[in-house]
């Protein structure tokens, strides 16, 4: 009898648990990392929670500690601030001296006129060498030093002292244009402080001068009456009557704004070496060496065509 033959057959049933145990380890896996990838996202977003707010904690900080700075900004002791008198001296000081106070300064070129026709200024060079000339060892110097000698009489109380001062700055002058020209600024300087910045005092030291103060010494006489410092008042004046020099030059010959203002920038040392020197000086050191512009101060009394005053 044969023997029955045996079926074979695929060990199916062995292989699908395995097929499956590796399918659950891989799902596993996927599953841990994608929870890793939560978590480190979730720890991401909770620290970046903690930055902004510790953030907003200091910005919160940082408004209320500013609160009080902003509210004391305005008072006299903070960095750079200026104290009463010394923000009101300011003040005056650039309004006295500024182009715009209606002395009639701009009427007036010194001689100028005169020098640039006859051809002793052409240019920005020649300009600041003449006025250089003038500030140092001429008219400049001499107003300076009339300006500190009244100032301290005036702020001293003493009279007689005054009224020498202003005799002197009167009489020391080359010409009549130029004694027309300090002194109707002297005496429009003294009628406006009057009218617009009176100060106690201010009468008696004008009627101490026994006549209308010319312009240097009108100026030292309400600087001391205001009770203004004489070095910023003195350096003040003396940029004002450069600044009016150079106006004058720069219709004259002409010259452009921004050469009139290289011409300022090269006298800065000049005015503040001549202010140092008139602040030594006494009555004794009075004296002029610009013999040139006094002969065009007087020349320019018979010139044909003008359109300053002096």
């Amino acid at each position: 009898m044969p023997m029955p033959r045996m079926r074979m057959t695929t060990p199916v049933i062995t292989m699908t648990p395995v097929i499956t145990m590796t399918t659950r380890i891989t799902i596993t896996r996927t599953m841990i990392t994608v929870i890793t990838m939560t978590m480190a996202i979730t720890r991401m977003i909770i620290m970046a929670t903690i930055i902004i707010t510790m953030m907003s904690i200091a910005t919160t900080i940082t408004t209320i500690t500013a609160t009080p700075m902003l509210m004391t900004a305005n008072e006299p002791v903070a960095a750079g601030a200026l104290g009463d008198s010394e923000a009101a001296a300011l003040y005056r000081l650039m309004t006295w001296l500024s182009p715009a106070f209606p002395v009639g300064g701009f009427s007036y070129s010194s001689g100028l006129e005169w020098a640039v026709e006859a051809g002793d200024i052409t240019d920005v060079a020649t300009l600041a060498d003449w006025l250089d000339a003038m500030l140092s060892d001429g008219s400049g110097f001499c107003d300076a030093t009339f300006l500190v000698h009244a100032f301290r009489a005036a702020e001293a109380g003493e009279e007689m002292r005054l009224r020498e001062v202003a005799e002197l700055g009167a009489a020391f002058v080359p010409s009549r244009e130029r004694q027309l020209e300090t002194s109707t600024q002297g005496r429009a300087f003294i009628e406006i402080s009057r009218a617009a910045w009176d100060a106690e005092g201010l009468d008696t030291l004008v009627a101490a001068c026994n006549a209308p103060p010319v312009y240097p010494v009108a100026v030292g006489i309400v600087a001391a009456a205001h009770g203004v410092s004489l070095g910023p008042t003195l350096h003040a004046f003396l940029h004002a009557i450069v600044s009016n020099w150079i106006s004058a030059a720069s219709r004259l010959v002409p010259l452009g704004q921004t050469d009139s203002q290289r011409v300022l920038v090269t006298l800065e040392q000049a005015v503040a070496a001549t202010a140092n020197r008139a602040l030594h000086a006494t009555l004794d050191d009075l004296g002029s060496a610009t013999f040139r512009a006094d002969l065009a101060s007087l020349r320019h009394e018979t010139q044909y065509t003008r359109l300053f005053r002096s």
